[in-house]
């Protein structure tokens, strides 16, 4: 059973098409080690043929004649054949044990063979090796900080090599773009901080300087800078245990249709200020296991989201249902909706359109990402697409069993 097994995974390796590190090694060992035996058995076998050939055409041809005919059939006249090998190719020649001579040829031969298939061998691993050292080189470049670089992927080497390539260059482009992504919420960072820094400490030092009057509501406007303040740090710090992995869930079995009209009651004041219309158009009970309170933020930015950037589109349509052990959750706002350049980067932190998502509608650009952050805790994504008629539906996939 283990020799069949070996067997047929040599033949899945060696035949099956598939240019493996394994064929590939094989491939040449084999072809060098037929080609090192074939060369010396042909060489040897000259050597016979030529000493042959120059035999027969020092023999007379009546002698030669003769001979032809007794190699046909030497029964006719054993002796008189054996006399005319004895005569012409020596009596050593009937002898059976190996001659020095032959022993000689052979390891002349060896001598020759073995240098030549060396060569033979670096010439194929060449290659192999070449391209492990442009590897090796880009791995030293991206350690060093230049992302981006890129290995031209072999045609003619291991399947496994090939991988390694495209993996190190799709590694590459996405730690490239993570640090374009990194150096730019650095600086959208620094803006969001500093913004409310700047207002407080504006409004406080006009406070101290007697511009302002130190007043119930001047304090009330340095409160709530504050508080966004705090509100941006608690989030910064949400998606800084989700990028560690460590945002706690407090998994329950928990109904998804209540949580849904939660957070429908919780926005109703805000909803009715801009007299738009929630559409819970599904109905009954599904249960599953996720974290209320976290799946709540997720819903209520997905509202809050609408509210602010749809409010246009006087209607919220909120949808769910079971689909292949997930549950399928959809917003959908029928606003002005965003371009198909700033729905590429619509979860990444910071990221505003220039229209219709200004900052002025007072979002700090965290929101969707925290949204994709938990439902990627829970085992789930977030996508969003465009309305044919307007808007954004925003699609939640999460497992039912956590």
């Amino acid at each position: 059973m283990t020799n069949k097994s070996f067997l047929q995974k040599f033949h899945a390796r060696f035949y099956e098409g598939r240019n493996t590190l394994w064929s590939w090694i094989c491939k040449r060992l084999v072809s060098l080690a037929i080609g090192c035996i074939v060369t010396i058995v042909f060489f040897m076998w000259l050597r016979f043929f030529i000493g042959n050939v120059i035999v027969l055409h020092e023999m007379p041809a009546a002698e030669k004649a003769e001979f032809s005919a007794l190699r046909k059939d030497p029964d006719k006249d054993r002796e008189r054949f054996h006399a005319i090998i004895d005569k012409w190719y020596g009596v050593e020649y009937s002898d059976p044990s190996v001659d020095i001579s032959d022993w000689i040829l052979v390891f002349i031969l060896t001598a020759i063979s073995v240098p030549i298939m060396f060569f033979i061998i670096l010439r194929a691993v060449r290659p192999l090796s070449t391209h492990i050292s442009r590897l090796a080189a880009a791995a030293r470049a991206v350690t060093k900080g230049n992302f981006g670089v890129n290995v031209a992927i072999p045609e003619h080497l291991p399947d496994e090599l090939s991988g390694l390539t495209q993996d190190i260059n799709a590694m590459s482009r996405q730690l490239a773009r993570y640090d374009k992504e990194l150096k730019a919420s650095h600086v959208a960072l620094a803006h969001e901080l500093r913004s409310p820094l700047t207002a407080s400490l504006g409004r406080l030092q006009g406070m101290i300087d007697g511009v302002f009057e130190p007043s119930q509501a001047q304090l009330q406007m340095v409160m709530r800078q504050l508080q966004h303040l705090n509100h941006l740090v608690d989030d910064l710090h949400l998606l800084s245990l989700a990028d560690a992995g460590q945002l706690h869930l407090n998994r329950v079995r928990c109904n998804i249709a209540d949580i849904i009209r939660e957070k429908v009651a919780w926005a109703t004041p805000r909803l009715a200020e801009q007299a738009i219309n929630v559409r819970i158009v599904s109905s009954g009970d599904i249960l599953f296991l996720a974290d209320p309170f976290r799946l709540g933020q997720v819903f209520s930015i997905l509202m809050d989201n609408a509210i602010r950037y749809a409010a246009e589109g006087k209607r919220i349509d909120i949808s769910y249902k079971k689909m292949d052990e997930k549950l399928v959750v959809s917003f959908s706002d029928y606003g002005a909706g965003v371009t198909d350049e700033f729905l590429k980067v619509l979860f990444v932190r910071f990221s505003r359109a220039d229209a219709s998502r200004s900052r002025h509608s007072g979002g700090s650009g965290l929101g969707l990402s925290i949204a994709a952050a938990i439902c990627e805790a829970h085992g789930g994504t977030i996508r969003a697409e465009k309305n044919v008629s307007g808007g954004l539906t925003f699609t939640l996939f999460l497992p039912l069993d956590g």
